[in-house]
């Protein structure tokens, strides 16, 4: 279903970083239902050439980006004689977000590879829609840096941000008391601590709510994802830690809430569908009708809340340390927990071990200062990785 036709002017011109990942194809959806107003101009995909050509074909960007070499000539041989660009790696992909015709990047790349575009994009003064949550956790200086010299706009993709985002709109932030993010609990909030060391991947996988991918769930299991927010929020909206809080909402329908100064708090709601957030930060600051999804308040009954359990939880208090510590602390915090996630994936390690592993991280590597620059965060960034490589070759357990 597509919305009706626009009398608005030209359509909004989108790279879309990461267009074959769940943000990615969540984002396509959202192109799909209002193609007067949005037009893709980059596609990008890490080694996923099957499906970004299909996208390619499909919407037709002047330009489409790929790490994979093999991929590359693929793509290549069928997409250049349609006249679409095809390019490969990273300073590719830093230069496309700065095409003429991008209006919008929608930052979707996993891990600490999205920081670089991210930084090309706002220094080329576009508005970036951030569903990358590491470039804000390990250089959130730096895009704050870039924000204020180059005049570019930053909008939250993350259900939890983009709440706060749709809260504030008309208030002053310096009304602001305090922010509430609400996590899920994943699929061990109630499972037995006992039985920790035994979780599977495949247990872990199994989200009660949300359709994300591996890494983003399995974050979501460690609650690390939620620590992850918490430093995002810190940059995102200014507020220091102690100000930024978290809840367990096991429904998933408050997304988040802002709590002001004269004691009232503000609430966004909605059902679990990441597609909402992509789209306000596409239609900001107009809302576009969609036929999605709506609460069904009589069928909702109730809506639960609760603290987190640091026991159960381990990753969300090292998160709030490294935003504590500051320096390369959350880029060590971003790569480790990264680098664990993927051998505990890949079986190599347990699921406690995630936590235990960024722990003894931060505690070697971590060194402070006030604004790391971009090389001293690749440097941390290797670093933990490796590290977390050599303790679990060494069988920490």
């Amino acid at each position: 279903m597509s919305a009706a036709k626009s009398e608005h002017a030209a359509p909004r011109g989108l790279a879309v970083l990461g267009a074959t990942g769940s943000i990615g194809t969540q984002t396509l959806d959202i192109v799909r239902l209002f193609p007067d107003r949005l037009k893709v101009q980059v596609l990008t995909a890490r080694r996923n050439a099957a499906l970004l050509l299909e996208q390619a074909l499909t919407f037709r960007p002047a330009c489409v980006v790929i790490d994979d070499p093999k991929g590359y000539q693929m793509l290549r041989e069928v997409l250049a004689p349609k006249g679409i660009t095809v390019l490969q790696g990273e300073e590719a992909l830093c230069s496309c977000v700065q095409h003429p015709e991008v209006e919008v990047v929608v930052a979707a790349l996993v891990g600490f590879a999205g920081l670089r575009p991210v930084l090309a994009a706002l220094e080329a003064g576009k508005q970036v829609a951030l569903a990358n949550k590491e470039t804000l956790v390990a250089g959130g200086a730096l895009v704050r840096q870039a924000l204020r010299q180059y005049g570019g706009r930053l909008l939250p993709v993350d259900s939890e941000h983009s709440a706060i985002f749709q809260c504030l709109v008309g208030e002053s932030p310096q009304d602001i008391e305090m922010l509430t993010l609400t996590a899920s609990g994943g699929p061990f909030r109630t499972r037995p601590l006992d039985t920790f060391d035994r979780i599977t991947p495949e247990e872990a996988l199994c989200h009660p709510n949300w359709s994300m991918g591996a890494k983003v769930t399995i974050d979501s299991a460690t609650m690390m994802n939620k620590g992850l927010e918490v430093i995002e929020a810190h940059w995102l909206f200014e507020l220091p830690a102690e100000r930024i809080q978290v809840l367990v909402h096991p429904q998933s329908i408050v997304h988040s809430m802002v709590t002001f100064v004269d004691g009232s708090t503000k609430a966004q709601l909605g059902v679990p569908d990441m597609r909402l957030p992509i789209q306000y930060a596409l239609s900001y600051p107009e809302r576009w009708a969609a036929p999605h999804a709506r609460i069904d308040w009589a069928a909702l009954g109730r809506l639960d809340f609760e603290p987190p359990d640091p026991m159960r939880f381990p990753c969300l208090p090292l998160a709030y340390e490294a935003l504590r510590r500051g320096g390369t602390a959350p880029a060590v915090l971003n790569a480790a927990n990264e680098q664990a996630v993927q051998l505990f994936l890949q079986e190599q390690i347990r699921f406690t071990d995630i936590a235990r592993l960024v722990e003894m991280a931060m505690e070697h590597l971590a060194k402070p200062g006030e604004t790391p620059s971009f090389e001293h965060l690749q440097e941390a960034d290797r670093e933990a990785r490796q590290y977390v490589l050599e303790l679990a070759g060494a069988a920490i357990h």
